[in-house]
Protein backbone atom coordinates (compact mmCIF):
# COMPACT_ATOMS: atom_id res chain seq x y z
CA UNK A 1 0.00 0.00 0.00
CA UNK A 2 2.77 2.40 0.85
CA UNK A 3 4.45 1.45 -2.68
CA UNK A 4 0.80 3.03 -4.24
CA UNK A 5 0.98 6.28 -2.63
CA UNK A 6 4.96 6.79 -3.59
CA UNK A 7 3.93 6.42 -7.31
CA UNK A 8 1.03 8.96 -7.13
CA UNK A 9 2.53 11.43 -5.04
CA UNK A 10 1.47 15.04 -6.10
CA UNK A 11 4.89 15.56 -5.73
CA UNK A 12 6.26 14.42 -8.25
CA UNK A 13 4.20 16.23 -10.95
CA UNK A 14 4.97 19.56 -12.22
CA UNK A 15 2.50 21.97 -14.38
CA UNK A 16 4.61 23.19 -17.27
CA UNK A 17 2.54 25.20 -19.56
CA UNK A 18 3.75 26.88 -23.08
CA UNK A 19 2.33 29.18 -25.07
CA UNK A 20 0.51 26.62 -27.60
CA UNK A 21 -0.85 24.41 -24.64
CA UNK A 22 -2.35 27.62 -22.90
CA UNK A 23 -4.52 28.46 -26.45
CA UNK A 24 -5.43 25.23 -27.16
CA UNK A 25 -6.99 25.12 -23.52
CA UNK A 26 -8.90 28.20 -24.28
CA UNK A 27 -9.98 27.55 -27.64
CA UNK A 28 -11.58 23.55 -26.85
CA UNK A 29 -12.04 25.39 -23.19
CA UNK A 30 -13.97 28.16 -25.55
CA UNK A 31 -16.01 26.33 -27.76
CA UNK A 32 -17.20 23.55 -24.96
CA UNK A 33 -18.62 26.82 -23.01
CA UNK A 34 -20.22 27.30 -26.48
CA UNK A 35 -21.96 24.18 -26.85
CA UNK A 36 -23.46 24.45 -23.21
CA UNK A 37 -27.16 25.75 -22.98
CA UNK A 38 -27.56 27.23 -19.15
CA UNK A 39 -31.46 27.12 -19.64
CA UNK A 40 -31.98 23.83 -19.85
CA UNK A 41 -28.93 22.40 -18.98
CA UNK A 42 -27.55 20.56 -21.65
CA UNK A 43 -25.37 20.49 -24.99
CA UNK A 44 -26.86 21.46 -27.94
CA UNK A 45 -24.84 18.58 -29.87
CA UNK A 46 -24.05 16.11 -27.07
CA UNK A 47 -21.75 14.05 -29.22
CA UNK A 48 -19.51 17.00 -30.27
CA UNK A 49 -19.24 18.15 -26.23
CA UNK A 50 -17.93 14.55 -25.63
CA UNK A 51 -14.98 15.27 -28.44
CA UNK A 52 -14.33 18.48 -26.84
CA UNK A 53 -14.25 17.19 -23.29
CA UNK A 54 -11.76 14.63 -23.83
CA UNK A 55 -9.69 16.95 -25.66
CA UNK A 56 -9.61 19.17 -22.60
CA UNK A 57 -8.96 16.63 -20.44
CA UNK A 58 -6.23 15.35 -22.64
CA UNK A 59 -4.53 19.14 -22.92
CA UNK A 60 -4.73 19.75 -19.45
CA UNK A 61 -2.79 16.03 -18.63
CA UNK A 62 -0.37 16.70 -21.58
CA UNK A 63 0.83 20.02 -19.21
CA UNK A 64 1.20 18.21 -16.20
CA UNK A 65 4.01 16.04 -16.60
CA UNK A 66 6.00 14.03 -14.12
CA UNK A 67 9.27 15.73 -12.69
CA UNK A 68 12.69 13.68 -12.91
CA UNK A 69 14.95 12.84 -10.45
Amino acid sequence: MADFFCYFNPMNYKIKPNFFSIIIILIVGGALFKQFDSQTMKFEKPAIAAIYGIALILSIAFMIKKSKK
